[in-house]
């Protein structure tokens, strides 16, 4: 921000704290306790055959003001739509004008009037009764409108990013579209739990602070509990306390919940994300897959009323069945080379022919996802669920029935991204816990994303659980596929970021 653009908002806004103190010399309160609204804006709108002289109240905040001496039109946004009013002071009152003068874009106010046309057709509310709700001490930034060869283009003074994510508060007054994106994710979770619900499927809720983290490969957030002594981590999935209840006898449960992962930002990380976690008894990876694909179509549906989207300018469409591809037949169809029985040496020499980096304390799974990472993913646009996976890749999947050195795992692709990770879940205690030490290994060799060795976890093992179908959805991503966003930070209310400066 220059200079020039601090002292002129200085300036405005010193104007309007004089404002402010004129208004309480005048006796008004510009910060009330509340307001009775009959309607809201978009009712008003698309009922107007009702409404059409009638009387109203509703509140807002201005959005624009073109006064006219004694008389004004207004326009107020609330959080359904922006309606036009007019104010004249023979019909308010000198004292209620008087008021009205000093107003600003900004503004939250009440009014009460009657509805009717203008000579142009739009709708308006003729104001009998105004209030002012809360004064603005801070301009918004504003819609603009730029006029070139006769013609009138409408731009917004709000399009930084960096400033819209620490800001969101602005983003949603001014760029309205955004808050249309976030109603459609709260519906998205909503149909995700009907689809759920419906399935006898039960919602719980596990612990976010534990004292060993597991069910994912991720570098955890640590805190410490002073009371008890003891370090803590943020829950980087909630996979393994899922699973305990499984053997206690659920036969199927799921959780939507907030997990925390210390990595990278980027356009489809953040720190702190939405994950839904479900495990069904007596199912496998087959049965999963049935279930993403219905589920997916399902919340495509019910939330947008069609099973065909476009995601950045390309069609996609999310009918069942999808495609079952196995990851190194992908591999193979994008790069022309087999991995399936290659050694270490020979996966390392692949990689750097293909130009993918890798290094030194990496196993055989992590240098064959990496390069199906680079080479294969953003192929995926059409859903596809990419599955059966290296067994160094998944230390908590069953192995393959028919080939012991993969394992049953799948994970559903669309538009170049994984949205998910689903297994045949292990559910042997003696192969888990070897699973779990070679873990341990990837660990004092280096690789500080591999995952911890948890005796809880296998105690509960081996007491028992049944064949279990467990599947980990991102809900950030989902959302951003329905709501055509390319970041996941335009789906998150307030993203991870650097303190500002």
């Amino acid at each position: 921000m220059s200079d020039e653009h601090i002292q002129d908002l200085s300036e405005v806004m010193k104007v309007r704290r004089e404002k402010l103190a004129q208004i309480q010399t005048a006796g008004v309160n510009p910060f009330t306790y509340s307001y009775k609204r009959s309607n809201t804006a978009s009712h008003i709108l698309a009922d107007f055959d009702n409404f059409e002289n009638k009387i109203v109240s509703l509140a807002g905040r201005i959005m624009a003001i073109r006064r006219m001496g004694k008389a004004s039109f207004a326009h107020i946004m609330d959080a359904t739509a922006r309606i036009q009013i007019y104010v004249r002071m023979d019909a308010i009152g000198d004292e209620s004008y008087s008021l009205f003068k000093l107003l600003d874009i900004g503004d939250i106010i009440g009014v009460e009037g009657e509805v009717m046309k203008t000579r142009t057709g739009e709708i308006t509310v003729v104001v009998k009764k105004l209030e002012l709700l809360t004064k603005n001490l801070r301009p918004l930034p504003i819609v603009k409108e730029k006029e070139q060869d006769g013609e009138i283009t409408t731009y917004d003074a709000f399009v930084d990013t960096e400033a819209r994510y620490r800001q969101r508060y602005i983003d949603l007054i001014v760029n309205r579209q955004v808050m249309d994106v976030f109603r459609t994710r709260s519906q998205i979770i909503s149909a995700m739990r009907e689809y759920l619900d419906n399935r006898g499927y039960l919602e719980v809720e596990t612990p976010v602070l534990q004292p060993l983290y597991g069910g994912a490969t991720a570098r955890p957030f640590i805190t410490y509990h002073n009371a008890l002594d003891m370090t803590l981590y943020m829950r980087i999935a909630d996979e393994l306390y899922l699973k305990r209840l499984i053997v206690g006898g659920y036969d199927g449960v799921y959780e939507i919940s907030k997990d925390f992962r210390n990595e990278g930002i980027d356009r489809t990380h953040n720190p702190e994300f939405t994950m839904m976690e479900i495990y069904v008894a007596y199912e496998d990876y087959q049965f999963m897959m049935n279930l993403v694909e219905e589920m997916v179509n399902f919340i495509a549906q019910k939330v947008l009323g069609t099973s065909k989207i476009t995601y950045q300018g390309t069609e996609i469409d999310l009918t069942a069945p999808w495609p079952r591809l196995p990851l190194f037949e992908a591999i193979e169809k994008y790069t022309g080379v087999n991995l399936s029985r290659m050694n270490i040496d020979q996966l390392k020499a692949v990689a750097k022919e293909l130009g993918v980096e890798t290094e030194d304390f990496w196993g055989v799974g992590k240098i064959i996802d990496e390069i199906f990472a680079e080479k294969v993913e953003p192929h995926l646009i059409q859903p596809v669920f990419i599955c059966d996976y290296p067994v160094e890749l998944s230390p908590l999947a069953k192995r393959h029935r028919k080939n012991a050195k993969l394992v049953e795992r799948f994970e559903p692709y669309v538009a170049g991204r994984e949205i998910g990770n689903a297994f045949s879940e292990l559910n042997d205690p003696i192969d888990q816990r070897e699973r779990f030490e070679g873990q341990m290994k990837l660990k004092e060799a280096g690789d500080d994303e591999a995952q911890m060795l948890d005796e809880d976890f296998l105690r509960a093992l081996e007491y028992g659980m049944p064949p279990t179908a467990g599947l980990g959805m991102g809900i950030d991503r989902l959302v951003m596929l329905l709501t055509d966003q390319a970041s996941i930070r335009d789906v998150i209310f307030f993203p991870t970021m650097r303190p500002e400066k």
